[in-house]
């Protein structure tokens, strides 16, 4: 038998797949479909092996849904636009388009190493004309549907990227991608209404019964349902004020600033109002204030800080007095109006009514700038008192000093103060989220373009369909400068106006990279169409992904917004579902030296280097065989080489094979031999099934190839008979197919094979296998385990008392004494009662 020479067996089948086409698949067939879909990837720089663990895992579900009969659609692409390409193009000085195209083509080149395949045909890149056509056009439905809007607001900025981010790309008050400081900026910027379906978002997550729990506890608190009340409180001019005043031609009645509460059962405490610095309401209301100029200055102190450093307990809070009051109406008391740093605009309506009594933050807001405490909810077991308060007292109690409610259960009186509020006019119950419409605009050069003009007769006017692509000038300086690269493209933004044909000007702001990976796995079903962004019927018979693979890090920003876009299509009847994906796992990072691989750190592995001197199905088995792949693995290069020795130890089979005599061999070793193949067919098929706990299946054919080794003599002749002996390495190599796919198919065609080993069937197991003959009994006497005794199963128990009684192990415990009892348990366990 031939070495183990995996360059030449790697080569041979990696060609062999891509010329015989094993991966492509007819969309128009959706018999026993299985659409396995892995998030398609940046192509800003090179894979190392941290990344691999994503593509790999994908690979195997694709192999093995393949050798279990299933029509397999496996594609893969490019998510081209966007940061990540972008910076890696100025980092390096090279034009966004040719660093993207050249990284694509090394990617791709590193995939096909490690044995990972796709049905290539399908292959889109989000950078590409063909498909960035596609995303304004999605653009334009949102803008139909009045879900694309454009408005004044302050926003997220990153003055490293030097763009603006949506909420979800902010972590901590820091730039997701770079880690800087996030600053709030004041801009017009175009918006997707994701908040109109915020309550489907969050109902339709109950439907995901095969996501993992986790990501959707993350997306439920990410969205941020709260039931509450809104409450008017009419603004007055001064303390003294008997009625509210005007402001800016306003009348009375009109001028009111919402507060939204949880906690309306705390109302009659209320002893000031907050509002945040980022309120739109702020400069109308101090406009008449003589210290306008000192409360402004505060106020942009404020929005320069990190939303992570305002909302810190253990920071001081600050605050300015705007000079106004409003008025509490269910007491009639005017409160004054503060601005403070405490509060923030996307939480409820950047409003909040202050109750120190029953709200820490508030309670040293007010304590600081000595503000009324009045305690409206009592402690029944130790009254309070409000001027010996040393912080909140947020537990529950009963209501105080709350007029007609007195006495009620705080919880019990939410529901009556609600119901008088909206009796009375005052309030109205509601429902607010955390969540916040999806900021999609970009100060950026790398970007599909928005398809909308400006005119100075017609206002903003959306490019009509046909006139799709609006194309991304090239020879554009795309250096970040804080303003959108392509207002200096004067042949871009200069346009006529698709209604007057008048003069007009280009949207020169990009869209979030996002916008682009929220469609993609529609486009796989029909990438070459050119007249629609996919065919109706083939999405609906492909669709959902039955299986969609990637990181949790993506739990809120891309799963999100796919299932936002998915939505809406839906409702638009252009497809006939509204979730994308219905089975979801999301793996583990692969980390080095305790970190995150990462170029800055130094800890990256080339698998090119491990490829080159270990083969790619080692470098496969040893990324696998980490651990669970929902969990985070530390990376070990002396791991590879275990690994290694395994592939080896598996191949030399062939050889153990091929010496194997013509005889029958040991029968009860044969059957030994027989029933772990069948056991750890199961236990390999029920980890690929269950949880993707490929590390314990592979152990489990570890087991199965010592179990054969173990059964060699001295003289290196088999004891198993060479029937036997073919069945198991034959099931053993279909076995290993999904993990090691090349050594498997050169395995698999030295056996006899005649097909692909993906074109075989997954083996199955027999269950009357599955059971020892064979079991170890405890033997306890007095109840303490004595001995352990090997038995056939279902002996009778006569042969098990006689058996005990002859073993010497045993004899020991029993000299001298009576036996008064046995107690028997068949198979399981055997006491005997001695005096």
């Amino acid at each position: 038998m031939k070495l183990y020479n995996f360059n030449e067996i790697e080569e041979t089948w990696q060609d062999w797949w891509r010329e015989t086409g094993l991966f492509k698949v007819d969309e128009k067939n959706i018999k026993d479909k299985y659409y396995c879909l892995m998030m398609f990837p940046y192509p800003s720089a090179a894979l190392h092996v941290g990344h691999g663990r994503n593509y790999i895992i994908g690979d195997v579900v694709a192999r093995y849904n393949m050798m279990k009969g299933l029509n397999v659609l496996t594609p893969m692409g490019w998510d081209a636009f966007g940061l990540p390409a972008e910076n890696a193009a100025i980092k390096n000085g090279i034009d966004p388009k040719k660093s993207t195209l050249s990284n694509i083509n090394m990617m791709k080149a590193q995939l096909a190493s490690w044995g990972v395949n796709y049905d290539w045909d399908r292959e889109v890149t989000s950078c590409m004309p063909d498909y960035y056509k596609w995303t304004q056009w999605i653009f334009l439905k949102l803008y139909e549907k009045v879900l694309a809007y454009r408005k004044n607001a302050f926003v997220n900025w990153c003055s490293s990227c030097n763009t603006v981010l949506a909420n979800e790309q902010v972590i901590d008050g820091a730039c997701e991608r770079c880690d800087t400081e996030v600053d709030q900026k004041r801009l017009e910027q175009w918006f997707f209404k994701i908040t109109d379906y915020a309550q489907k978002l969050i109902d339709d997550l109950d439907k995901l019964d095969e996501w993992p729990d986790k990501v959707k506890t993350m997306q439920r608190n990410w969205i941020g349902r709260s039931e509450g009340v809104n409450i008017d409180f009419p603004v007055c001019h001064s303390e003294a004020s008997p009625v509210p005043s005007e402001v800016e031609g306003k009348s009375p009645k009109d001028l009111n600033l919402t507060c939204f509460t949880t906690r309306v059962d705390t109302i009659y405490g209320c002893t000031y109002m907050v509002l945040a610095a980022e309120h739109p309401m702020i400069e109308e209301l101090i406009a008449d204030n003589p210290e306008k100029d000192k409360i402004m200055k505060f106020v942009q102190e404020v929005r320069s800080k990190s939303r992570i450093q305002r909302v810190q307990t253990d920071t001081e809070k600050r605050g300015i007095f705007t000079g106004r009051y409003v008025i509490n109406q269910v007491n009639g008391r005017k409160i004054p109006l503060w601005i403070a740093d405490y509060v923030l605009m996307e939480y409820g309506t950047g409003a909040v009514m202050a109750v120190p009594a029953h709200d820490q933050r508030d309670f040293e807001f007010a304590k600081k700038y000595d503000l009324p405490v009045e305690v409206v909810i009592d402690d029944p077991k130790d009254h309070l008192d409000a001027g010996k308060l040393t912080e909140a007292y947020e537990n529950e109690g009963v209501l105080t000093a709350s007029a007609q409610f007195d006495g009620m259960k705080n919880k019990d009186a939410m529901e009556s103060i609600a119901d008088y509020m909206e009796k009375e006019k005052i309030g109205e119950r509601t429902i607010h989220f955390k969540l916040r419409d999806w900021l999609i605009s970009r100060q950026r050069y790398w970007g599909a373009p928005i398809p909308m003009v400006y005119c100075d007769k017609c206002g903003i006017v959306p490019v009509p369909e046909e006139d799709l692509p609006v194309l991304l000038p090239e020879g554009v300086e795309f250096r970040p400068t804080g303003e959108s690269p392509l207002k200096e493209a004067s042949d871009f933004v200069k346009t006529t106006c698709p209604e007057c044909g008048g003069n007009a000007r280009r949207e020169i702001d990009t869209m979030d990279t996002f916008v682009d990976s929220s469609w993609y796995y529609l486009r796989y079903i029909s990438p070459k169409a050119d007249d629609k962004p996919f065919e109706k019927a083939d999405v609906n018979g492909w669709l959902p992904v039955d299986q969609y693979i990637g990181g949790v890090e993506h739990a809120i920003l891309h799963l999100l917004y796919s299932r936002f876009i998915t939505k809406v299509l839906s409702d638009m009847d252009y497809i006939g579902f509204d979730e994308p994906f219905k089975r979801l796992f999301t793996q583990g990072m692969i980390v080095k030296d305790g970190a995150k691989m990462s170029k800055s750190k130094g800890n990256v592995v080339d698998p090119a280097e491990l490829i080159k001197k270990y083969g790619a199905d080692t470098v496969r088995l040893y990324t696998l065989f980490l651990g669970p792949p929902e969990k985070d693995a530390e990376w070990s290069d002396r791991g590879v080489e275990g690994s290694f020795r395994f592939v080896k130890r598996a191949w030399n089979l062939l050889e153990v094979l091929g010496s194997a005599p013509e005889f029958e061999g040991n029968k009860e070793a044969s059957l030994g031999l027989l029933r772990k193949m069948h056991q750890t067919i199961k236990k390999v098929t029920d980890d690929i099934e269950d949880s993707f706990h490929f590390n314990t299946a592979i152990s489990a054919v570890m087991e199965l190839v010592n179990y054969v080794y173990s059964g060699l003599n001295d003289n290196g002749k088999d004891c198993f008979s060479k029937k036997c002996m073919e069945e198991v390495v034959k099931n053993m190599t279909l076995l290993l197919a999904p993990f090691v796919p090349h050594i498997a198919e050169e395995m698999h065609k030295q056996t006899g094979g005649e097909k692909s080993v993906f074109e075989e069937t997954w083996p199955s197991f027999n269950e009357d296998m599955l059971v020892e003959d064979i079991i170890v009994i405890p033997v306890q006497v007095n109840g303490k385990l004595r001995n352990t005794i090997e038995m056939a199963r279902g002996i009778d128990e006569e042969t098990v008392r006689e058996t005990i009684l002859a073993d010497d192990k045993t004899k020991p415990w029993l000299e001298g004494k009576q036996i008064r009892k046995w107690i028997i348990i068949p198979d399981k366990l055997v006491n005997i009662v001695v005096q």
